[in-house]
């Protein structure tokens, strides 16, 4: 989703597996939050449940693999910056804006407690940078599992987001470790089919066995204590709910078409339509009260709702959109940064270099 990609060797051509992951995953993540406020009824309460328990892992996953090769040289951690935190200040201050016109509430602004979506591209930022920190631990998934594991046994501060940061580290890490081979077993035919039952038979699990989990659980962004459960079976709980994740994660994954499509060019500018949505959703839905609609509150209300989530999603990544809103999303901040200083040599080299024959 996030346009600050690190590719591992150079530039390459785009892979249009990724962007069809990338355009798909934003198609359900819009589609969800349009029907959140539906959930009374029970098809789309299992269908919201379904999508949060791997629409923000899919994009987590692929973040940290295409992140992999990240490192703090090269200007890199200026372009992260430009990419992920300025936006994220632009757009924290938009939606202050926007509550402050829409409600009665007073305006504020604060950068350390996300407004709803933004607390992803606070994430993916530190994430990222911790990266080479990640590379040289030996089991670094079980590490980041651990950690995930313990911050939901106290409850951690709103600022930042830190529930989830910690909490959906996991699935960032375990992008890392992965390899160019494990996504080409995702593309053949029998993992399409393997893939396919498991996403049908993970959408029957949570619209029964699952429909008596609190929907708030799949927000990542709770600690036992506040979702009414004891360390030991929290923990079980999420553990559950990391495999139940990760399962459904490479099940969407494997049925990602992974030939070029009409749509698969729109899967570069996700972030503009994860950025925007939220906007259009809120605007339509709640100030405008459409949620207040009872003939919305049934199975084909929840159906007109989720494709026009669908048709909403596609309009923002579409290229008159990109053009229009670029300035916010992928701002030109070149003067904001003091000229490139040449890299130091490492003293290894420096020792080397000391030696006619360079060997030290």
């Amino acid at each position: 989703m996030t346009t600050a990609e690190a590719a591992p060797a150079g530039k390459r051509a785009r892979d249009p597996f990724f962007d069809n992951a990338k355009f798909v995953a934003i198609v359900l993540v819009v589609a969800g939050h349009a029907i959140g406020g539906l959930r009374d009824v029970p098809a789309a309460r299992a269908v919201y449940v379904f999508i949060y328990m791997f629409h923000m892992p899919v994009f987590i996953l692929l973040t940290g693999y295409l992140s992999r090769g990240f490192t703090l040289a090269g200007g890199r951690v200026r372009k992260l910056t430009v990419q992920l935190v300025v936006p994220y200040v632009l757009f924290e201050a938009l939606f202050s804006l926007y509550f402050w016109a829409t409600t009665n509430k007073p305006l504020e602004f604060s950068l350390l407690r996300p407004t709803f979506v933004m607390w992803f591209l606070m994430a993916v930022f530190l994430w990222r940078l911790s990266t080479p920190v990640w590379k040289q631990l030996r089991w670094p998934f079980a590490i980041a599992l651990g950690i995930s594991l313990l911050s939901y046994m106290t409850e951690m501060p709103k600022e930042l987001s830190l529930h989830r940061m910690f909490g959906l580290l996991p699935f960032y890490v375990l992008g890392t470790l992965l390899r160019p081979e494990h996504f080409q077993a995702l593309r053949t035919p029998r993992a399409k089919v393997v893939g396919t039952a498991a996403l049908l038979a993970g959408l029957l699990f949570i619209s029964t066995v699952g429909r008596k989990l609190p929907h708030q659980w799949v927000y990542w962004d709770s600690g036992h204590e506040a979702l009414g459960v004891g360390n030991l079976m929290g923990t079980l709980i999420r553990t559950g709910m990391f495999g139940l994740s990760m399962a459904l994660t490479f099940a969407f994954l494997a049925v990602v078409p992974a030939r070029h499509l009409w749509f698969t060019v729109l899967g570069a500018t996700t972030l503009y339509a994860y950025l925007l949505h939220d906007f259009a959703v809120r605007t339509f839905m709640i100030y405008f009260g459409w949620y207040e609609l009872e003939w919305l509150h049934t199975l084909p209300g929840v159906t007109l709702v989720a494709v026009a989530g669908c048709v909403l999603a596609t309009v923002l990544c579409t290229p008159p959109v990109v053009r229009t809103t670029r300035f916010l999303v992928e701002p030109r901040l070149t003067w904001l940064f003091a000229p490139a200083q040449p890299s130091l040599p490492t003293p290894r080299s420096v020792h080397r270099s000391a030696h006619p024959s360079g060997k030290p």
